[in-house]
């Protein structure tokens, strides 16, 4: 399995030296138009500045704590389109369904019959039934070359590539049939995981969160706040060595501080987006930092830090959309395990359900 831990770039390669060029100028002739959806635009900026942001976190004469409204809104965020799920259809893999494609971009992968089989519905007609791989693709490594190789081919319609292996199973924990490239997964309906920690540190009886500012050059998200220390879940790591790993490159956290980041839980989101479908499971976790501990970004990805007490973090996820959307769910998660919200609070119990509203398996 050592080969699916290889970079897409090298996987691509590989099986691009075995494919023939009058088959990629046949995909190129026949491409179909793209997705309206699948822009590869760069994103803007966040509009928006850190002075913006602590305006809205200090401002407590507004007397919207008991209000749960704001936190509804970032959880839909996160779920949208689900009325469109009629719209795709599903990819099996050794009879196991492992993802959701959508039936326009179905017809992006006809030309690679020798990768993927698309099968008519029942009723006999030309209607998608489901999508499922080549039968001579037998092992996890063919599979995850031949559909780097795919990937590749499609060009702009997959816009983002990160050169980062995402495993593909039925459910975590559960065998892993290939890896694919991680901008291609909601093209592909995969189930995603990744790792996002809280981390906090406690003066005189109250909390505040360290919260970062995303680079305005960073590909998604340009801007946003987000997490002290977040990331994917690719191939091979486990979950507290990639926690271990993002702190120390993203916030310098050293791992005699990191190894102390306590799993407390997973929030999930389903979300529908023209070709895409996410289907996120993030892995929570939260870690006490000493009190006069400073983060320093060490890979670039994120412009600044701020302390911030909870309660003000909370007012700016209420009133605001200036934070990542998924990070949201994970520190409304966070407010509740550490009792900012109120069980007799209107909605409290339809909130926190929802929080795993996606497929958390």
């Amino acid at each position: 399995m050592a080969a699916i831990a290889t970079s897409f770039s090298a996987a691509a390669a590989a099986v691009a030296r075995r494919r023939s060029p009058a088959h990629i100028q046949l995909v190129a002739r026949r491409r179909l138009p793209l997705c309206t959806a699948a822009s590869a635009a760069p994103a803007a900026a966040a509009g928006f500045s850190w002075a913006d942001a602590l305006r809205v976190a200090s401002d407590t004469g507004v007397g919207d704590e008991s209000d749960l409204s704001g936190y509804f809104q970032k959880v839909d965020i996160c779920n949208r389109g689900l009325d469109k799920k009629g719209q795709f259809v599903e990819f099996l893999v050794e009879d196991q369904v492992v993802g959701y494609i959508h039936k326009g971009f179905t017809e992006h992968l006809r030309d690679f019959h020798d990768v993927f089989t698309i099968v008519s519905g029942h009723n006999g007609n030309s209607t998608v039934g489901h999508v499922t791989l080549h039968p001579s693709l037998r092992t996890p490594e063919d599979r995850t070359l031949a559909i780097g190789d795919v990937i590749k081919g499609l060009g702009e319609l997959i816009p983002g590539i990160r050169n980062e292996l995402y495993p593909v199973t039925s459910s975590y924990g559960m065998p892993v049939y290939f890896s694919l490239e991680r901008a291609a997964a909601p093209y592909f309906g995969i189930k995603a995981y990744g790792v996002h920690m809280n981390g906090y540190i406690e003066k005189d009886s109250e909390k505040s969160l360290w919260i970062g500012k995303r680079s305005d050059v960073k590909q998604t998200y340009p801007g946003m706040l987000d997490h002290l220390v977040a990331g994917g879940l690719p191939y091979g790591i486990a979950c507290k060595e990639n926690i271990i790993k993002e702190c120390e490159e993203e916030a310098g956290i050293p791992r005699s501080m990191s190894t102390n980041a306590t799993s407390v839980g997973a929030v999930s989101y389903m979300d529908i987006d023209g070709f895409r479908y996410k289907r996120d499971v993030l892995f929570c976790y939260d870690l006490r930092l000493p009190v006069d501990f400073v983060p320093n970004n060490e890979d670039g990805e994120v412009d600044s830090f701020r302390l911030i007490p909870v309660s003000h973090a909370a007012n700016i996820i209420r009133r605001t959309n200036f934070f990542k959307a998924n990070c949201n769910l994970v520190i409304i998660d966070f407010l509740f395990r550490h009792g900012y919200v109120d069980p007799d609070c209107n909605g409290y119990l339809k909130l926190l359900t929802s929080l795993r509203g996606g497929d958390c398996s």
